[in-house]
């Protein structure tokens, strides 16, 4: 992605840490959060390659196609799990919106996004308002969780570190943070 770097790295290392968390995750005994979390982790760390900055590592040509591959390949079974229920339609447009970032950055070169004064493309512009809607809505949802936890009123307790659904709310809210500032700097 392009922008200042000093943003760039600290959008690495965001992503990165949410996808190690989401690894972790992956330890759980529900075979439905596992793959959940499985998915999560791929975006993260699929999120924290991209936003390598540019000054640092220009990938080669042949990078974005790849990733836009691999986000079509994680789509798949989103599209499957979303029939079960409407909650998993947000993991099918995160790995969209993926896909998307992918091919406008195959399409493109280098520190030429954002110029030309067009304004921004609808669909980015769609995929912004969803995400900043998704990251205001699920921080409304997280803090009374939070508050609860923080006066032992949670319960909860014994529960490990990849069963904690505050925790899983946080790394989709963090990831959701991430995909803004990637869409602000395409």
């Amino acid at each position: 992605m392009h922008g200042p770097a000093s943003s760039g790295w600290l959008l690495v290392a965001l992503c990165a840490v949410t996808g190690a968390y989401c690894l972790v995750r992956m330890r759980s005994g529900a075979g439905e959060q596992r793959l959940t979390a499985g998915g999560e982790a791929l975006m993260g760390f699929g999120m924290a390659a991209m936003a390598v900055p540019a000054a640092v590592f220009a990938p080669p040509p042949w990078a974005w196609p790849a990733y836009a591959v691999v986000f079509g390949a994680a789509a798949v079974p989103a599209l499957w799990a979303a029939r079960a229920g409407a909650h998993h339609l947000h993991h099918l447009v995160g790995a969209g919106a993926m896909v998307y970032m992918s091919v406008v950055m195959a399409g493109a070169p280098a520190h030429a996004h954002g110029q030309g004064g067009t304004g921004v493309p609808v669909l980015t512009g769609a995929l912004l308002l969803y995400f900043a809607g998704y990251v205001l809505l699920t921080g409304v949802r997280l803090v009374p969780v939070a508050a609860m936890a923080g006066t032992g009123a949670g319960g909860g307790g014994s529960a490990g570190w990849g069963d904690r659904p505050e925790l899983a709310r946080a790394c989709r809210l963090s990831m959701a943070i991430g995909m803004v500032t990637m869409l602000l700097t395409l």
